[in-house]
């Protein structure tokens, strides 16, 4: 079964500085029919402005997740980390018991595209962390490369979580599979081109929930570029 999230069906912020989708309810957007996917909470397709961003405010008991697209943020925490994320760059922060953090494109001349992506953690109230890895268009080609997962496996980043966060950059044409040998729940976030997935096409921006699969066939009908989301079946 598969359930296509349109991209312009998402919900809408238009802040001036931060222009933004969303694939789930968050903030002042609430839509019963659209909570998340399992342990996968919120999908938040931002783009801001240069030199803007999101000021301190506080998490707690979630695993955050940014994947940088095109130009920079810079990332600040009460746990004493800073860094300037680029395209290809992966950062997770286990929120946990409480941090404190601020979040602003780092340029004064580009917009900043990214995936604010939250999951809830699979213990609540543990030690707060950070991590951060890049990876490059030779991890991504033609392969689904593990991102974020539970176990760190593949040099992916780990979360308090039983999840797996695969990125894969699709060339025209070429084909991917993914095979499961236990029931989970899929998430798919096409960020750039037109893929098709379960006998169904994804256009850049869509997502789409895939349940009672064991295995996922990915064809490229463009040059692509896709998140697939490998989840408990809950």
């Amino acid at each position: 079964m598969i359930q296509v999230r349109p991209s312009d069906e998402r919900g809408r912020i238009d802040a001036g500085w931060l222009q933004g989708r969303y694939s789930f309810s968050f903030g002042d957007y609430h839509d019963p029919a659209h909570m998340g996917v399992s342990d996968l909470r919120v999908i938040n397709d931002d783009h801001v402005a240069a030199g803007a961003g999101f000021p301190t405010h506080g998490h707690r008991d979630m695993e955050i997740v940014t994947v940088v697209l095109d130009g920079e943020m810079a990332h600040e925490d009460s746990l004493g980390n800073g860094s300037t994320m680029r395209p290809g760059d992966v950062q997770v922060m286990s929120a946990g018991r409480g941090v404190q953090h601020s979040e602003f494109n780092a340029s004064a001349e580009q917009a900043s595209h990214s995936l604010q992506i939250w999951l809830f953690p699979g213990e609540r109230g543990i030690e707060p962390r950070y991590d951060q890895a890049h990876f490059g268009d030779e991890q991504l080609h033609n392969r689904l490369q593990p991102v974020v997962s539970g176990d760190g496996h593949d040099g992916s980043l780990s979360i308090c979580q039983d999840a797996v966060i695969y990125r894969c950059q699709l060339d025209a044409g070429a084909q991917v599979i993914h095979d499961v040998n236990a029931p989970r729940q899929f998430w798919v976030q096409l960020t750039r081109g037109s893929i098709e997935v379960a006998g169904t096409q994804l256009h850049a921006g869509d997502g789409a929930r895939i349940e009672g699969e064991f295995k996922l066939v990915f064809d490229a009908l463009s040059d692509a570029d896709f998140l697939l989301f490998d989840l408990r079946d809950i």
